[in-house]
C-alpha cells in the first residue's frame, strides 16, 4: 500500500485572495478556482498542492501546522514576502536562525536560514 501526498488544505475566509497571495509568493500556478475553493501547485501536474477552502470563521490561535521554506537569501526573501503583505510574528520562538511570518489571514510560516553542512546539528523551527 502506498500513499501519494496530494495537497495541504488551508481553511480561509477568502480562498481566492489567500490562494492568489500564496501563488504569487511561491511562483505557483492556479489549477482550480471556485467560490469556495482555490487550488495552486508548483506546476499543473506536479504535487503536492495547496488547496484553500472557505470557512466562515477567522483564525483564532497559533497554527498547529505550518510550512517551512529555505530560500537562497533569507533577508531578501523575507523582505519580498513582507512587501507582498506578510507580517513578522512572534510566537515565542525567541532568537533563532529562522524568521516567523504570517500570511494575510494570519497563518504562520517560517523562512529558514542557510542550510547546515552535513554533520552539523539539525535546524528545526517553531
Amino acid at each position: 500500500m502506498t500513499l501519494e501526498w496530494e495537497q495541504v488544505i488551508v481553511h480561509s475566509v477568502d480562498p481566492a485572495a489567500l490562494g492568489q497571495w500564496w501563488a504569487e509568493a511561491l511562483g505557483w500556478v492556479v489549477v482550480h478556482s471556485s467560490d469556495d475553493e482555490f487550488e495552486i501547485r508548483p506546476e499543473p501536474d506536479r504535487l503536492p498542492g495547496l488547496d484553500f477552502v472557505r470557512i466562515d470563521e477567522s483564525k483564532k490561535a497559533k497554527s498547529r501546522l505550518h510550512l517551512d521554506f529555505r530560500p537562497d537569501d533569507q533577508n531578501a526573501e523575507v523582505a519580498r514576502l513582507v512587501a507582498l503583505g506578510a507580517q513578522r510574528v512572534d510566537i515565542g520562538q525567541g532568537d533563532q536562525s529562522w524568521v516567523v511570518l504570517a500570511d494575510p489571514e494570519g497563518n504562520e510560516f517560517c523562512v529558514l536560514g542557510q542550510r547546515r553542512q552535513p554533520g552539523e546539528p539539525g535546524q528545526g523551527s517553531s
